[in-house]
């Protein structure tokens, strides 16, 4: 079975975050899926089905990580529509829709050169979902203990906020150096649980530039296309980017791929409509698996 390695968020190869994209996954298991991802030890691997559709800018999506499936993920759609543009498009400029198990989503994407390419994903309206009480020490402090951190080492203008576009995070506003200090303490489920979120996003909103781990800390992703659309809608709705306004958002640099994520999102307030995520795409391989894991889990 054929697969491409492409480097996202970055227009040059082994920089950005890495990606196997399958895009004839059809015949694969849901349990030979996630074996493969562990095999290849990207962070996360997406697998295309046409499900006998015949609309070439359609595909049913998979994606997976080292341990589970995930309804939605950024960086993923985002080099699989540049991985389908390359293989089927015939103009400099494709759309194409994605069909995940928990939404549909439209990127577009636009050709620049040998084995270079851009997406641009459209996340849909943001939810949010809730703020520790801003007097409350205690409900602040938690948030910060989970990384190590002081209270003092949070944005004391920005509240932290559990928000979603897909995955519900908690965006945590840190200042300073609190990013580069910042760490993974313990296992992260439990307590990000009790406040209503799966994942969490360091974000230094003065220095637009971001940090995400894996839930057990063992893993720092490199750029995170989920986290930075909560971010985008979470800089918007308190008056960080202007409506529909580009920026660019940071992450990757303790890692050793710097990334640059571009971000916008259209609304006021908690009235977010549109949150785009988008970014470079560098072709870095294709290969071919020798043999398939077995069909059993």
């Amino acid at each position: 079975m054929r697969y491409l390695h492409v480097d996202v968020f970055t227009d040059r190869p082994y920089s950005g975050n890495s990606l196997a994209v399958f895009p004839d996954a059809d015949p694969l298991t849901g349990a030979q899926m996630q074996s493969i991802t562990r095999e290849l030890r990207h962070f996360e691997s997406v697998f295309l089905l046409r499900d006998g559709a015949e609309d070439r800018s359609t595909r049913r999506a998979r994606v997976f990580d080292l341990s589970r499936e995930l309804d939605f993920a950024g960086h993923p759609l985002i080099g699989a529509a540049a991985v389908l543009h390359a293989l089927g498009g015939s103009a400099d400029h494709e759309a194409w829709t994605l069909r995940l198990p928990a939404r549909t989503v439209e990127v577009a994407t636009e050709r620049r050169g040998p084995g270079r390419y851009a997406s641009l994903l459209d996340q849909g309206a943001a939810e949010f979902l809730g703020s520790p009480d801003p007097h409350d020490l205690a409900a602040l402090a938690a948030p910060a203990a989970l990384f190590g951190l002081e209270p003092s080492a949070l944005d004391p203008t920005l509240p932290p906020e559990v928000l979603s576009t897909g995955l519900r995070y908690l965006v945590l506003p840190v200042r300073g150096d609190a990013l580069a200090r910042a760490r993974v303490l313990a296992p992260l489920d439990a307590p990000l649980a009790r406040l209503g979120a799966q994942f969490a996003y360091l974000l230094d909103a003065a220095a637009m530039e971001g940090r995400h781990w894996d839930n057990d800390g063992v893993l720092e992703d490199v750029a995170t296309g989920s986290g930075a659309g909560c971010a985008a809608a979470y800089l918007r709705r308190h008056g960080r980017i202007g409506s529909g306004e580009r920026s660019v958002l940071r992450q990757g640099r303790f890692t050793g791929r710097p990334s640059e994520i571009i971000v916008s999102a259209e609304g006021h307030g908690r009235d977010i409509r549109s949150v785009r995520v988008g970014g470079d795409v560098a072709f870095v391989a294709e290969g071919h698996l020798q043999e398939l894991p077995s069909a059993q889990p």
